[in-house]
């Protein structure tokens, strides 16, 4: 099942918008060989540094406009750490885990998408802040209400 583009993924932030469409295509590629072709581990380590960029991208925003980092940062480590134990299960030859993960990215990624990053995306868009200079402007709120982590 490849991942399509949606356009409830499009945010209107340009960057932010980039790193989905990005995030997708590198899905795809990993869906259209499967854990027992030899160029998976390749595509997978592609994924991985391309996950925890973005991942890392995400929490330098949300700590730079005080929104609560703590539940969408744990989602964040926790699918980098279920990739990499994945991407060392699979160069073992245990494929099994690497077909289940291929299969639960897209409907992760549409929860994702839907809650933690559409609040994140309204908060940016709310205090002003900038995701191309990574700030926010002259007197910008980063008091926002933020909301609930959870």
């Amino acid at each position: 099942m490849t991942m399509e583009w949606k356009e409830s993924y499009a945010f209107g932030i340009p960057r932010m918008d980039e790193t989905h469409r990005e995030f997708i295509e590198f899905c795809n590629a990993l869906i259209a060989i499967g854990p027992e072709d030899a160029g998976f581990l390749e595509r997978f380590d592609a994924f991985i540094e391309h996950t925890a960029a973005h991942f890392d991208q995400e929490n330098r925003w949300m700590e730079a406009v005080n929104f609560p980092v703590t539940c969408h940062r744990a989602e964040h480590d926790r699918v980098l750490g279920v990739a990499n134990e994945i991407r060392q299960r699979v160069e073992k030859g245990d494929f099994f885990l690497g077909r289940r993960l291929l299969e639960e990215l897209p409907p992760w990624f549409d929860n994702h998408i839907d809650t933690m990053d559409t609040a994140l995306a309204y908060y940016l868009k709310k205090t002003g802040f900038d995701t191309e200079t990574e700030t926010l402007p002259e007197g910008g709120s980063e008091t926002a209400d933020p909301p609930p982590c959870g």
